[in-house]
């Protein structure tokens, strides 16, 4: 008889849920219980050699689920130490944003000394243009390495002139070894973007 309808709750209980501040974390604070339970949790020791070695187990999966999280995403906090910081942020961007001759090496080379082994018979000219093509990629790659480790050096320094900037050349030129597609920390500028 004294019955609210259900047309009479629904506004009710829709304003007494809990909104979200805008500049809040997100979710509820634990309780005072759940703190000190999941502080307890990671106390916890293991009993024996078994559980010892599923904590570390465990621990190591975690570790390396963010670490390679962080590879796709560029994820400073958890990138393995040869990738953090800014400045190999910034060399990562510069190496990413411009063509490298180490990209289209892999497979010119490829093709050329297969066709040298294939056709070197018949052919009795074809393994003398192989090695000037060698020749020629291996002085084309030397050039494009001497230019990338130049400029990324000055760019460095005029950027971040109080950061070491011991090793940028190598990282550099490791980087560019790699496939565009297949490179670890994934490239996070288009090409021809200017590095941020």
């Amino acid at each position: 008889m004294f019955r609210r309808t259900k047309s009479e709750t629904s506004p009710q209980t829709e304003s007494t849920a809990p909104q979200p501040k805008p500049g809040g974390k997100g979710r509820p604070t634990p309780s005072r219980r759940e703190a000190e339970a999941a502080r307890k949790a990671a106390l916890k020791k293991p009993r024996n050699r078994k559980e010892a070695s599923a904590y570390r187990r465990e621990k190591v999966r975690i570790e390396r689920a963010k670490m390679q999280e962080a590879l796709k995403t560029g994820d400073d906090r958890y990138l393995p130490a040869a990738d953090k910081g800014a400045v190999r942020r910034f060399a990562r961007d510069y190496v990413d944003a411009r063509w490298s001759v180490m990209e289209f090496a892999l497979p010119v080379l490829l093709v050329v000394s297969l066709l040298g082994v294939v056709f070197s018979q018949a052919l009795l000219w074809l393994p003398g243009v192989v090695n000037i093509l060698f020749l020629v990629m291996i002085v084309a790659i030397g050039g494009d390495w001497f230019i990338l480790t130049r400029g990324l050096r000055r760019a460095v320094n005029a950027r971040f002139p109080d950061e070491p900037a011991k090793g940028i050349g190598f990282y550099a030129v490791r980087r560019t070894m790699q496939m565009r597609r297949w490179r670890l920390p994934k490239p996070m500028v288009a090409r021809g973007e200017s590095p941020a």
